[in-house]
């Protein structure tokens, strides 16, 4: 199985410069053998969020093979041919070693700062990912679309990786699969995705007809993790401050269709999670695998959470890799 690290970008005074704690993640994560690191994307957001391009590009200077991926990128929010520039030179300076995650986004306050009518996500997102994709593999392009038209237009240098950068877009309802399958090479779930609904949507996901110049059809499964000596050590590292996260977006998710899922216990959220001593974690990994999860990229550290629980965690995750 492989696995990434969704690291936490959430920011305070003492770390907004530096990504200091994230950057140690990063490199225990590579050395573990840790497939990707995975970051998110929050806009006006009280506590801090360091912002995702720039986060990536300080994470790619600061590591050497680990892969680099977003889960994901407002895609509507970004002019296209900007975001393929930004992302191809990524690729660039990285040598290769970008997955770009998109999602369509849903807080009416993040499209507000950004003058995009929520009504239009949908257009600008297909519009945004097929300017993109051109972009990236193609000498020239032209296009003329609702909200972007570009002539003779190229990107130099182009990615490094060959054909292009790998997408994943994420999103739980039918049309998102469609999309994904007929758009992107991978589908990531919501981290709050019940398990009992995954081996129907994977299966819905993977019906899909595959687009042209996809590559693939990844599924890549969204958890919390925290894999600590016994049970108990894990529930005492992570309890408090997990619970403190789901009770934050039950307030920056009340916009959401999802929201009513983070009003919850801890009970509800170990049981669709890979929590626990290295056996029961790797009990839990195997039972995605079996779903069709081809990697499961785990978020170990919710605000409030030490450093030092964070990097422990991730060291038994990697010895699991080894083992």
């Amino acid at each position: 199985m492989r696995l990434g690290l969704y690291l936490n970008l959430y920011g305070d005074r003492a770390d907004r410069s530096s990504l200091k704690d994230a950057v140690e993640q990063a490199r225990l994560a590579e050395e573990a053998g840790f497939e990707w690191i995975v970051l998110g994307e929050r806009h006006l957001h009280r506590p801090g969020y360091h912002e995702i391009l720039t986060s990536l590009t300080w994470l790619a200077a600061h590591t050497d093979r680990i892969g680099l991926a977003t889960a994901g990128i407002v895609a509507p929010l970004y002019h296209p041919v900007v975001l393929a520039e930004t992302l191809a030179h990524l690729d660039v300076l990285s040598g290769g070693r970008v997955t770009a995650g998109f999602v369509l986004g849903y807080r009416p306050e993040e499209f507000a700062l950004y003058g995009v009518a929520p009504a239009e996500r949908v257009a600008r997102f297909e519009e945004c990912l097929t300017i993109l994709t051109r972009l990236w593999t193609e000498a020239e392009v032209t296009y003329e679309g609702r909200f972007t038209t570009v002539r003779e237009a190229f990107l130099s240098p182009r990615p490094a990786q060959s054909p292009r950068p790998r997408l994943w877009n994420g999103g739980r309802v039918p049309a998102v699969l469609e999309r994904t399958a007929r758009m992107c090479d991978g589908w990531t779930t919501s981290f709050n995705e019940l398990d009992a609904h995954l081996p129907g949507k994977i299966a819905e996901y993977l019906a899909h007809p595959r687009g042209p110049g996809t590559l693939g059809s990844e599924v890549i499964v969204c958890r919390e993790g925290y894999c600590a000596t016994t049970s108990q050590d894990a529930r005492k590292a992570l309890e408090e401050p997990l619970l403190g996260l789901y009770g934050a977006y039950t307030d920056w998710k009340r916009t959401s269709a999802d929201a009513s899922r983070y009003a919850q216990g801890w009970d509800d959220i170990t049981a669709r999670s890979v929590i626990g001593s290295p056996a029961q974690c790797a009990e839990r990994l195997g039972h995605y695998a079996a779903m069709g999860a081809d990697g499961v990229v785990l978020r170990v550290q919710p605000p409030g959470m030490s450093q030092a629980d964070a990097l422990r965690t991730i060291e038994n995750f990697g010895a699991l890799l080894s083992g």
